[in-house]
């Protein structure tokens, strides 16, 4: 282990150990990461049964440390586990509750929530797990609560995630608690991901992935990132495609899923929530900047999508920040105002 001082995470290994889950806690909390200093986590596995032990994609594992590292550990990961019906050995839920006992916390990914409810720490509290788990998990723990919509929750030390990449999302917001959002946004940018996606964001995506990447709309679309602020219609983006409106609504219905409208709320929700953890500006500021017009409408949409309001997330992901910081005049007349509803430029989708 790394020649720190900062917390111990053991991850806990299996016959059948879930691969891309154990390689998220390895990802987070194992790679050597100077910036953070030398109060950065330790990490660890350790075997929860006798060997040889195999992981999905057909290798085995040779442990170095076996049950009795899950005493010392300061964060025990568990990540999946070998289904809804396979028994939790009493042995390892009674390290587990000790673990709990004496400060530790407990963390799961995915059907890893089969283990932790095991323990009966989460009776009377609320667990989520993979959508297609749930119901084997209410079957099987009537006094813990399901939640099978959100990323992930907590319970006092106890947390579960939904399916596995929920699970980066839970380990980021754990970086997160520890060590602040600018060390969250610096391992999330080492994974290539957005660092904040809330536990309370629904399981199943709200606007779907891009189904082309490259089309006759791709330069609209960036275009259209470019400035937010501008208050663009159907008739317009059709224009700059040269297309007319009803094949535009066509083909930008195929290369992203949606329509023009629901996709310029999306980017426009995105850029807030990126403004919003900047700090440097307040409600109003940002829903001008982003072509959204009012507060009323920045929170209408944001709490559509995000599922919690802008002072909330700002209040998780940018501790510190002002609420609110004064713009020029000259800066607020540089944005134009939304449209209002009803008239010709009014996008479709808009509610």
């Amino acid at each position: 282990m790394p020649n720190t001082t900062g917390p111990l995470v053991v991850a806990l290994l299996y016959d059948g150990l879930c691969t891309f889950e154990f390689g998220i806690v390895a990802e987070i909390f194992g790679l050597p990461r100077p910036e953070m200093g030398e109060g950065w986590y330790r990490f660890a596995s350790c075997a929860v049964e006798d060997g040889p032990l195999q992981a999905h994609g057909g290798f085995l594992l040779t442990p170095q440390h076996g049950p009795d590292l899950i005493d010392a550990a300061d964060l025990i990961v568990v990540p999946g586990w070998k289904g809804a019906d396979h028994p939790v050995p009493e042995a390892l839920c009674q390290r587990l509750r000790r673990a709990h006992e004496r400060g530790a916390r407990l963390a799961s990914i995915c059907s890893g929530a089969f283990v932790l409810t095991a323990t009966g720490l989460l009776d009377g509290g609320v667990a989520t797990t993979h959508w297609r788990y749930a119901a084997a998990l209410r079957a099987r723990h009537p006094a813990v609560e399901v939640d099978d919509a959100s990323l992930y929750r907590a319970h006092g030390r106890i947390f579960t995630s939904a399916g596995s990449a929920a699970g980066i999302d839970l380990l980021i917001e754990i970086v997160r608690r520890d060590f602040g959002a600018d060390a969250a946004n610096s391992v999330a940018r080492r994974l290539v991901m957005p660092a904040h996606r809330t536990g309370g964001q629904a399981q199943f995506l709200e606007r779907p992935v891009a189904r082309r990447r490259h089309s006759e709309v791709a330069p609209l679309l960036d275009a259209m990132r470019a400035k937010l602020h501008a208050p663009w219609t159907t008739a317009e983006m059709a224009s700059q495609c040269r297309m007319s409106l009803r094949t535009f609504l066509r083909r930008f219905l195929d290369a992203t899923g949606s329509s023009p409208g629901d996709w310029l709320i999306g980017e426009r929700v995105e850029e807030a929530k990126r403004l919003l953890v900047a700090g440097k500006l307040g409600t109003q500021e940002i829903a001008l900047a982003v072509g959204l017009g009012t507060p009323d409408t920045l929170r209408h949409h944001f709490r559509r999508r995000v599922g919690i309001s802008p002072r909330e997330y700002q209040a998780r992901f940018a501790a510190g920040a002002p609420e609110s910081v004064a713009v020029a005049p000259e800066a607020r007349q540089a944005v134009p105002p939304m449209p209002q509803p009803g008239r010709e430029s009014r996008i479709e989708g808009f509610d």
